[in-house]
């Protein structure tokens, strides 16, 4: 039987349909949960573990000249996509026609975005005067097709939420791009050893999600419905690309204004507050969209699920900035070194920024899953000058007035993001603020307490205090949780959740692994 455009035929429907899923959404959101991240600490591990052996194999200048390149091609890249990856994950009931036309206009969209890039290329080269760059930026621009063939057979992983199966992928993949880089490094091919482990690891990637997922795309056409897609992928672009924006414009300031040391203190403050929170954020995003939209036509579902996670995210990544804030000094010592010490300052001028940067995603889930993204696009316009102005207002005052002016404007505009988002939702702003009380409380409590206790070891080296902070911090904090109501059912709902994911856990993964 032919594979017909615009005909879905019965044995497709595993494709596209997901009523299955709402009969068990919170033990799929949950497993997957445990997956995605378990997933992303191995490839912390291949990373860090990789950047070592590279860095033994090849010089500074190997890696500076990918940088260089990389610098004017990530703002390409992210056009790469066009949202649309996300529109199949959002929209409740999608058809073989229109995936397919998503399909081929990330493609065509691709191989335009491969002509751009090596159309810049001489240009690239012209402004760092190294001729090296030319051929590069060509190669870095060639692998972007590889990435236009795998956006929607992932998204539709993601939409089926086969989190193990996308576990996988990733960390195959990961694998072999990076066996491949310590290969050609091995055989003296320099910087084009890390340009082999793109295309390698994009390669591998793009065969192993067509087998795993399984769905072929049709023949070139226009779907119908495709035209409300192509507006949410627009606007989730758009919404991207001022984020983006807004993300480096306190670097452009800095770098402009101070100089390149000042940057230097700053990024590696940033940087390094950062780290912990991008290990949970990057990770929920991809479990939490695909199952809030899943629940977007039942209000009461979706409201609970919705605070739950919330809830149990805050009650992890708020202690952990707060706990940051306060160990600055040791933290920056430790890892860093003496000679950084005017890091630990900014780092902690930041620190407001990043307490509500635990939550960062809470706006977010509401707009794209229930389909706002065209809500949330104008919000990012009308906040992107705010942000902006007060990088250069705070610049005045040197590194440490821009990170205060980045947790001053970022935070009141996140609340304001969050009750612009609320509006229409199932989820009420009164509901957020109700659910993060005993996070944010704990967590200054806990904070006060380490402090105090860390007067009395100030003789000490940094070490011990950290050693002192922490178990204070530890102890004061699960202390302040459990003496609340609204803390024990939070704990005994966690709790509960593990407890049946270590029930279910070995059945569901047997069924998943069948499914690879």
């Amino acid at each position: 039987m032919n594979n017909v455009v615009g005909n879905t035929l019965p044995d497709e429907k595993r494709f596209f349909d997901t009523e299955h899923l709402k009969a068990d959404i919170k033990g799929h959101s949950i497993r997957g949960a445990a997956v995605t991240v378990t997933a992303q600490g191995i490839k912390f591990i291949l990373l860090t573990g990789s950047t070592a052996v590279l860095a033994r194999l090849l010089t500074p200048a190997d890696f500076g000249l990918i940088a260089m390149v990389e610098f004017f091609t990530a703002f390409i890249i992210m056009f790469k996509d066009l949202g649309l990856s996300m529109a199949t994950i959002q929209k409740k009931d999608i058809t073989h026609e229109q995936i397919t036309s998503l399909f081929w206009i990330n493609v065509v969209f691709s191989i335009l975005l491969m002509f751009m890039t090596i159309a810049i290329s001489p240009l690239v080269a012209r402004f760092y005067n190294e001729p090296r760059l030319t051929m590069i930026t060509i190669a870095t621009g060639c692998t972007l097709i590889i990435g236009g063939l795998n956006p929607q057979h992932m998204a539709l992983l993601n939409r089926q939420m086969r989190f193990v199966s996308i576990a996988v992928i990733n960390i195959v993949s990961l694998t072999c791009g990076i066996v491949a880089a310590i290969i050609g490094a091995l055989l003296g091919l320099s910087y084009w050893s890390l340009i082999l482990m793109t295309i390698v690891q994009g390669l591998v990637c793009v065969i192993m999600v067509w087998s795993i997922s399984g769905w072929r795309p049709g023949r070139p056409a226009v779907g119908k419905g495709v035209k409300s897609m192509l507006t949410f992928g627009g606007n989730l672009t758009g919404s991207s690309v001022l984020g983006y924006f807004i993300r480096n414009a306190d670097n452009a300031i800095i770098g402009y204004a101070l100089g390149s040391a000042s940057l230097g203190i700053y990024t590696k403050a940033y940087g390094l507050l950062m780290l912990p929170i991008r290990q949970f954020n990057s990770p929920m995003q991809r479990i939490m969209i695909p199952t809030l939209s899943r629940l977007q036509d039942e209000p009461k579902q979706y409201r609970s699920f919705y605070l739950q996670a919330l809830a149990a995210i805050a009650l992890i990544t708020m202690p952990m900035v707060t706990f940051l804030f306060v160990s600055a000094n040791e933290i920056v010592d430790i890892l860093l070194g003496s000679e950084w010490t005017a890091v630990a300052p900014t780092f902690r001028f930041l620190a407001p920024a990043a307490f509500l940067g635990a939550i960062n995603f809470a706006p977010g889930w509401l707009f794209v899953s229930l389909g706002r993204v065209g809500t949330q696009f104008r919000w990012t316009i009308l906040s992107a000058p705010v942000i902006i102005i007060g990088f250069l207002i705070g610049v005045n005052w040197g590194i440490n007035g821009v990170a205060a002016s980045v947790s001053i404007t970022w935070s009141v505009m996140f609340v304001l993001a969050v009750y612009w988002a609320t509006q229409q939702s199932p989820v009420k702003f009164y509901d957020f603020i109700q659910v993060l009380s005993v996070p944010v409380a704990s967590s200054l409590l806990a904070a006060i307490g380490s402090f105090l206790a860390g007067r009395i070891v100030l003789q000490y080296n940094s070490i011990i205090r950290l050693a002192v902070y922490s178990i204070v911090f530890v102890i004061c904090y699960f202390a302040c949780v459990i003496a609340t109501p609204k803390g024990r059912r939070l704990i005994k709902s966690m709790i509960n959740a593990i407890s049946k994911l270590r029930k279910k856990n070995s059945s569901y993964n047997n069924n998943q692994i069948n499914q690879v």
